[in-house]
């Protein structure tokens, strides 16, 4: 029985020490630990490396506790590392928050810290569930990644040179200190130069990033011209002597026309100065000119005849107004006496009322003492003109015109 009871108890202790193996230990609460309060809520972030931090770990918000680091797992690209965290609910972040591994001392424990993001306005709220991009993510560097760096300086950095290079800048200072002097004052001098300049160089910095930026937007056009510029640079590389020779006749072509100018320098001097009055002139006649010159094809009929005369005939254009309110103000304000219809002598109608001539006869003698005679109405005398009438004593003078 007592046997019996050891192997029991053994058994009981293995099972218990299985259960609570090194993951176990991870999940079990630790004395002292950050408050979570009643409703934390689990948010997890994306680490490139995280290197030794482990679950329990403190998660801080402004050097405070305010969680703790639940598990730490490989990511699914098996390139970072994501880990878990579990935060109080009264701790409000913003979504757009930032993570970083840190360490409490130099040899001191890691741990998570969580803060606003730099530089960027805080965006929402950081909610349950939620994971922090890797972008967003970062650490501090180790003591040995320090240590590491320095020794690789102090060995292999080149510290060892510095004698050597005060060595040698002291023997090249040495002797030359008046020339350093006046080298040192120019450079002030070109950096104050420089600093008073400060706009324009600014200016041409910025047409310097605009003109970068239409070649960058004209990239497709100016790859075209190059690859089609090859066979226009063959065409000339096949030219060449033609281009050479025509650079040389160029060149022949010039020496004649120097030495030409050279030799006829004083008659041409004389020329210009003979031109000198008819230039002035020319001047003096200013816009007159022009004018002169604008009539001389249709003189003597002013410019406007070009667009009426064709050839041998002429076109003209009438505008004619039939208005007779216009008509009958004219007429009225004229200063000229009203139209008279004619008057007809008693010698020009006959006794019976018709027309006849100076002794009785008709008109026409020619139709004979037979042909009947057309009696003609009686013909009162013209009534006297009067505002309003001049339309009826107008038509009365052109009916009695008729005659």
């Amino acid at each position: 029985m007592r046997r019996m009871a050891v192997a029991l108890a053994a058994i009981l202790v293995l099972a218990g020490c299985g259960e609570a193996g090194f993951s176990g230990l991870y999940n079990t609460p630790l004395p002292g630990g950050a408050d979570i309060g009643d409703n934390p809520y689990r948010v997890s972030a994306r680490f490139a490396d995280v290197l030794d931090l482990v679950p329990q770990a403190s998660v801080k918000v402004n050097d405070v506790p305010v969680g703790r680091v639940e598990r730490v797992e490989l990511a699914d690209d098996t390139k970072s590392a994501v880990v878990r965290m579990i935060v109080n609910g009264d701790i409000v972040l913003p979504a757009n928050a930032d993570a970083a591994l840190r360490q409490s001392s130099l040899l001191g424990e890691k741990f998570v810290e969580l803060r606003e993001p730099a530089g960027e306005d805080p965006q929402g709220t950081l909610r349950d569930g939620d994971r922090i991009p890797l972008e967003r993510t970062n650490r501090n560097p180790e003591v040995e990644e320090v240590f590491g760096a320095l020794s690789l300086l102090l060995n292999g950095g080149g510290i060892d040179q510095l004698g050597t290079i005060t060595e040698e800048l002291n023997n090249a200072l040495s002797g030359n200190e008046a020339e350093i002097r006046t080298l040192l004052s120019r450079v002030d001098e070109l950096a104050t130069q420089l600093d008073g300049h400060r706009g324009e160089i600014v200016r041409a910095i910025d047409g310097l990033n605009r003109l970068s930026s239409t070649f960058v937007a004209q990239t497709g056009n100016l790859t075209n011209a190059l690859d089609n510029l090859e066979p226009g640079l063959r065409i000339v590389s096949k030219q060449r002597d033609q281009l050479v020779g025509m650079l040389q006749s160029l060149d022949d072509l010039s020496g004649v026309a120097v030495d030409t100018v050279t030799k006829s320098r004083d008659e041409l001097v004389a020329n210009l100065h003979a031109l000198e009055p008819t230039l002035r002139k020319l001047a003096e006649a200013g816009t007159d000119l022009p004018t002169a010159l604008k009539i001389l094809p249709t003189y003597p009929f002013p410019d406007a005849a070009g667009a009426v005369i064709r050839g041998d005939y002429a076109n003209v254009t009438a505008r004619v107004d039939l208005n007779l309110d216009l008509l009958l103000q004219n007429f009225t304000n004229s200063s000229q006496p009203p139209i008279q219809p004619p008057t007809l002598s008693t010698g020009d109608i006959g006794g019976t009322g018709q027309i006849g001539g100076a002794d009785g006869a008709p008109p026409d003698s020619s139709a004979g003492p037979d042909a009947p005679v057309l009696p003609l109405p009686e013909i009162s005398p013209p009534a006297p003109a009067r505002q309003g009438g001049l339309i009826g004593s107008l038509l009365g003078g052109l009916l009695g015109g008729g005659r």
